[in-house]
């Protein structure tokens, strides 16, 4: 079969080499994309990271395609519709990332706590005062863990193991799971009240879309923390800087954004036919929050260890393999 791999890096294009000779590969750096997917007419399969943009236009282009394995476990940059009706096969990457998104939850919350990026940042000026760099204890705090799949629980073990109180919601509690871990489901109303930190981590769907807005800020518990490494659109983003501003919530770690797309290249605002109002309103938040003092911001790399990024090429080359073989797993949609 014909493979293009879009988005890769050296030791990927290295990696995916397995899949020669059986088949015919090629790689590029670029994303995939309406400018890029005419180079490559001829691919069946093609696996992407999530920069691409496999929306009906850019698919269009590609007539022989059969399959997509995305490098993610989000495949929301993909239009599963378009694919069911043109039965292109669409896998990802299901699991790869649990601990390393979950150590990166308690890195944002850990700088937020002990206020570390200014405290690094005076002492790298020479400046030694520690009047307003005074931090809090994790030990006897509660957070709140929204969603307790695979990245959840792993937040819950690690928030247990610094002395901390754990309170979770989910849309299907796992009683045994909270026995296991030493943990009580809550409903979120309650939740928002109790904790102390707030850690998000659900999937984008139409029903977590701005699970997050004024009314759950007006809920929680003044100076609280929230951190977010699930999706961007999970927060309504101008309720967060409301809340923010208004000193209802300490401080934000945000992973994620709303609009990344336009946040890696803002000039694309200009080059639409018709700007979205909305999407500049939040491009406009977005940077709000990244000039304030107490918010952290990370470009999407919670995912980005060396060892996460090793696993999901390694599966991404297996689902590529099983298809092939005429047995395709991990598959997502109805392709």
């Amino acid at each position: 079969m014909d493979i293009m791999v879009f988005e890769a890096e050296d030791w990927e294009t290295e990696a995916c080499a397995a899949l020669t000779p059986a088949h015919h590969l090629r790689c590029t750096i670029d994303p995939l994309n309406q400018a890029t997917a005419p180079l490559y007419g001829e691919a069946e399969i093609v696996t992407t990271f999530v920069d691409s943009r496999l929306d009906a236009a850019t698919l269009s282009l590609l007539p022989k395609l059969r399959m997509i394995a995305t490098r993610s476990t989000g495949f929301d940059h993909i239009d599963l519709d378009y694919c069911a009706q043109r039965k292109i096969a669409v896998s990802n990457v299901p699991s790869y990332g649990d601990v390393t998104v979950a150590e990166h939850v308690f890195t944002l919350l850990l700088a937020l706590a002990r206020n570390l990026v200014p405290t690094v940042e005076g002492a790298r000026s020479g400046r030694f005062d520690q009047s307003d760099l005074r931090g809090i204890d994790l030990y006897g705090k509660t957070i709140g863990v929204i969603g307790t799949g695979r990245i959840g629980r792993r937040v819950i073990a690690i928030a247990k193991g610094f002395g901390m109180e754990v309170v979770a919601a989910d849309l299907a509690p796992d009683a045994a799971l909270g026995r296991e871990l030493g943990f009580t489901y809550a409903e979120l109303s309650e939740l928002l009240r109790t904790a102390d930190v707030i850690s998000l981590n659900v999937p984008a769907t139409a029903s977590t879309r701005n699970l997050i807005g004024d009314t759950e800020f007006a809920l929680m518990k003044p100076g609280a923390i929230l951190i977010n490494t699930a999706r961007g659109n999970v927060v309504e983003v101008d309720a967060l800087v409301r809340a923010l501003t208004s000193g209802r919530l300490r401080a934000a770690g945000l992973d994620v954004l709303p609009q990344e797309p336009l946040m890696r290249d803002e000039a694309e605002i200009f080059r639409a036919a018709a700007p979205d109002a909305a999407s500049v309103r939040e491009l406009l938040a977005n940077h709000i929050l990244m000039s304030m003092p107490n918010v952290l911001v990370t470009p999407h790399v919670a995912y980005n260890t060396v060892e996460a990024r090793r696993r999901i090429v390694e599966t991404s080359i297996a689902n590529i393999v099983a298809f092939a073989e005429g047995k395709p797993i991990n598959l997502v949609g109805a392709g």
